[in-house]
């Protein structure tokens, strides 16, 4: 019986071991590709079917279109898919052991793109580990419009009526154009996007976790706006023209020359506009007594008017021009080296109205007419540099960068002021001339090691210095006629930022969790220099403030960075994030000579301002469905040393009035915690609609000069937008805002609303097409404040640009409409960032 016994036992021991191998999975990998380009697809659809014609599983590609999908052991249709491409299948595929299939590359749909075509006039989001990348579609409220237009279409995004940028709220962001610092943005100002076309924009990356490859500036966050730059070969472009009211016009055109060894790109844009606005002050002020620092005594101004009110009108005149020009030649199949050259000219000149009205214990004792006329030259140019090598297609890369940017600014402003009642008097005039000259080197190099299917290693180093020198000269009108330079407050400030960093990284993804590891070492040195004939005894004096006119200070600090990812299904995943970031005081932060709005009202920086540190986290969720996409994010921010700008009496008294200074200050801690959500959906092939919400708490402790200026803010901002494709290929679109009210320790803002409308339709065979939007349809968007302090209180209405029509008409030349599939050419700016898991 013992051999049947054992006999029975191996049979049963293979029949078991037979099923275990049955059961055991195995590993099916391979790539899709596009077919015209070569071009990795993402998020193409990877199918097994069996013989019975149940899917036994599936997957998507990665950013590099490639798949590792597990399937038990067996005979499979192999189903290859894209949304608006062909579908490809290959039967009857035997698959026993791990296998690598052939590359599949898709071809368009011709078929399908009329829908194709719809899809891409939608905004888009992707998310990484290290942010949200909006693909900015074809809005039609920004035709005609510029960047910083388009920014306010952004979610988490906001533009407010002087054209500050926001990021939930928090206006230290960081703006970057293709992933560097860029002239084209602006230096500490965001007023060069108001000179860049909308049309310009490829995409949007809100980066609110940046990862340890981005330059640690800017708490909020960072906002990369990617350009658009054509990839396919031959010559093509387009043109576009627009002419508004208020009177606004602008021509812009962008020409790309595309071969086998190189790619020559131009963009150009001359522009003229008026921008109309208006604001309205009623101030009213009140006995204050405080206590002199230098001798200790109590002293009391006594204003002679205690309530003003005036009524500003702005008149701009905005003239300028910008070309960017570019090659990229291509080395061998896979390195490249591209220089580029960009040059904007400025020529602006504003015409201030102030209409002033002075009270005495409720009656009206003076009238007066102050007019501020600016004439500002500024000329920009900026060169760069980029050499990229691709050792595989794997992703090992080496990339370097080198660019140098000269700004130069002059502005010269005549202010003359006038009683007209109770009798007729002219008050000196003045002649101020602001010139302005800034220089900025980057030199970056940054280093990227796939490890294996889904790891991947980097380093790099990024090197900026910048030198700002600020000459302020201003000239007071004497009895007899003649202009005296004023010496005390002319002066010229030079000041230096320097910055040098390295930082390496490591991502890796783990089945459907990834994540992302960084750590980046920054230096930065401040240093200021004051040249005028006021020495730091008489700084203390006459600006009542305790400086040191020569100053040298260095910081160095650690900023780690903490992304995961984890899909809960093939649409639907959550994010966590980490990061500490710094906030360096700008320039004219620093600058402690006064310029001024007004006579009583001017803005001082403060030279003793150090960097604030922040730490944030960021929790997200995303879901997609058919028709419906859902992003949504709780975060949390804790920031020391924050920058807060506070008013105050200076104790000088000018014609009748009492002089109140603002100065940004130090304050010990800021906390703010909210949530956002967004939506879009597309319920139908004509209907397209798009919506988020913002709500955030912010808290911030500390005083300044024996005040306590600790408060407590809640606010929030919504936007929605609406898009109908009527008959005729004429497309309508809505969009509205709403930002609640809000407050910091002196001022309480209302809340604003406004909406914008645009129609579009496409003629000459889909080449060209017209469009008519207007701005700020119900003209509500104006800023409505309440300043209080123990010593005066301000009321105020500001509105930085009045409703606007805007007419565009576009042509293109062999370009083909942007389809709805994200762009995976070479250098897109997409891979700043670095592993996306």
């Amino acid at each position: 019986m013992k051999p049947y016994l054992l006999l029975l036992a191996l049979l049963c021991t293979t029949f078991l071991f037979s099923q275990s191998k049955t059961q055991e999975k195995i590993t099916i990998s391979g790539k899709i590709i596009e077919a015209d380009s070569n071009i990795p697809l993402e998020y193409a659809t990877v199918s097994f079917t069996n013989a019975q014609g149940e899917i036994v599983n599936g997957g998507i590609t990665n950013t590099k279109g490639k798949y590792a999908i597990k399937v038990p052991p067996g005979v499979y249709t192999v189903k290859y898919e894209f949304i608006s491409y062909e579908t490809k299948e290959i039967p009857n595929k035997q698959l026993t052991q791990d296998t690598t299939l052939p590359t599949v590359s898709l071809a368009i749909n011709t078929e399908g793109l009329d829908e194709v075509v719809i899809r891409a006039e939608t905004t888009e989001v992707q998310v990484r580990l290290d942010k949200k990348i909006y693909n900015i579609g074809k809005d039609l409220t920004t035709s005609g419009a510029t960047v910083s237009d388009a920014l306010n279409n952004v979610p988490s995004v906001n533009v407010d009526v002087e054209g500050a940028i926001s990021l939930r709220g928090n206006d230290n962001v960081r703006i970057l154009i293709n992933g560097k610092p860029s002239a084209i943005a602006g230096f500490g100002s965001t007023d060069a996007l108001r000179q860049l076309p909308a049309e310009a924009i490829e995409k949007v990356e809100v980066i609110t976790s940046p990862s340890a490859r981005y330059d640690a500036q800017g708490t909020a966050g960072i906002l990369n706006i990617i350009l658009k730059k054509e990839k396919t070969l031959g010559l093509n472009g387009s043109i576009s023209t627009n002419i508004g009211h208020p009177t606004s016009s602008n021509v812009s055109g962008n020409i790309n020359l595309r071969t086998d060894k190189f790619n020559i790109f131009n963009t150009t844009g001359v522009r003229y506009r008026d921008a109309p606005g208006n604001a309205y002050f009623n101030n009213q002020y009140f006995p204050t007594t405080f206590t002199d620092p230098e001798t200790g005594e109590e002293v009391t101004t006594d204003p002679r008017f205690d309530r003003v009110i005036e009524d500003r009108l702005y008149e701009r005149q905005d003239k300028g021009f910008n070309t960017n020009l570019g090659m990229e030649y291509f080395l061998t199949e896979r390195s490249s080296i591209t220089a580029s050259g960009f040059l904007r000219l400025g020529d602006d000149e504003d015409l201030t109205t102030n209409n002033a009205r002075k009270f005495s214990n409720g009656s009206l004792d003076e009238t007066t007419v102050r007019k501020e006329r600016e004439i500002e030259e500024d000329r920009t140019y900026q060169l760069s540099l980029n050499y990229e090598n691709k050792f595989n297609d794997e992703g090992h890369k080496l990339t370097a960068d080198f660019q140098y940017e000269n700004d130069k600014e002059e502005e010269r402003s005549f202010i003359t002021e006038n009683r007209i009642l109770p009798s007729p008097l002219s008050f000196p005039s003045e002649d101020i001339v602001n010139n302005e000259t800034q220089k900025e080197y980057l030199a970056q190099a940054d280093y990227v090691l796939p490890i294996g299917e889904n790891a991947q290693f980097e380093a790099g180093y990024r090197g900026t210095f910048e030198n700002e020198v600020t000459d302020y000269i201003l000239k007071q009108e004497q009895e007899n006629g003649a202009f005296v330079r004023n010496d005390t407050l002319s002066n010229i400030f030079d000041y230096t930022e320097n910055v040098n960093a390295v930082y390496t990284q490591y991502g890796n993804k783990f089945g459907k969790f990834s994540f992302l590891l960084g750590l980046r070492l920054e230096n930065t040195q401040l240093k200021g220099e004051i040249q005028s004939n006021l020495d730091e005894d008489a700084f203390s004096e006459t600006l009542g403030v305790d400086i040191d006119t020569d100053f040298d200070k260095n910081y160095l600090g650690l900023f780690p960075t903490v992304n995961l990812i984890y899909e809960l299904a093939e649409r639907e995943n959550i994010t966590l994030g980490y990061n500490r970031r710094i906030n360096r005081p700008r320039g004219w932060f620093i600058n402690p000579f006064p310029s001024r709005s007004s006579v009583t009202n001017v803005f001082q920086g403060n030279p003793d301002l150090d960097p604030a540190y922040a730490s944030a986290f960021d929790l997200g969720y995303l879901k997609r469905w058919k028709k419906l996409t859902l992003t949504s994010s709780i975060y949390y921010q804790y920031e020391t040393d924050s920058f807060e700008r506070i008013q105050e009496q200076t104790g000088q008294v000018i014609n009748g009035v009492n002089v109140v200074r603002t100065i940004p200050i130090n304050l010990s801690t800021n906390e703010r915690y909210g949530f956002e959500l967004g939506l879009l959906y597309n319920p139908a092939k004509w209907l397209r609609l798009n919506g988020s919400f913002n709500y955030y708490n912010f808290k911030s402790d500390g005083s300044f000069n024996g005040i306590d200026y600790g408060t407590e803010n809640n606010s929030w901002f919504a936007r929605g937008s609406a898009k109908v494709s009527l008959p005729w290929k004429i497309d309508w679109q809505t969009n509205g805002f709403y930002r609640g009210p809000r407050n910091n320790a002196q001022t309480e803002s209302d809340g604003i609303v406004f909406v914008s409308l645009a129609f579009s339709k496409d003629i000459m065979d889909d080449n060209g097409t017209i469009g008519l939007n207007v701005s700020d349809l119900l003209n509500s968007r104006k800023r409505n404040s309440l300043t209080v302090t123990d010593s005066f209180i301000s009321e105020s209405e500001f509105q930085w640009r009045e409703r606007s029509v805007n007419l565009s008409f576009t042509y293109r030349f062999n370009q083909k409409k942007q389809r709805g599939r994200p762009d995976r050419s070479r250098d897109n700016g997409d891979e700043e960032g670095g592993f996306e898991g």
